[in-house]
């Protein structure tokens, strides 16, 4: 068996969820979480672009962005 190794911001997560005990408990941590990462993915675009590295043009240009993962038929296999 592999044995999992935490890291301290794994193991606090893990000491708070033990005070989690309700469903409603569950949601706000939920939201919390997603707040948190919100506000350091927009910390990260500000950053992007005070930098120049993020402008009009290339956001506009997401618009037309087509990345999506070629499948190849099975065939019946």
């Amino acid at each position: 068996m592999q044995k999992t190794t935490f890291n301290e911001a794994q193991l606090e997560l893990l000491r708070m969820m033990s005070l989690i005990d309700t469903p409603e408990a569950v949601s706000d941590l939920r939201q919390a979480l997603s707040d948190y990462f919100a506000k350091k993915a927009k910390e990260e675009i500000d950053g992007l672009w005070e930098k120049g590295e993020l402008t009009e043009e290339k956001v506009e240009s997401f618009r037309h962005l087509h990345e999506r993962t070629p499948y190849q038929a099975n065939n019946g296999r």
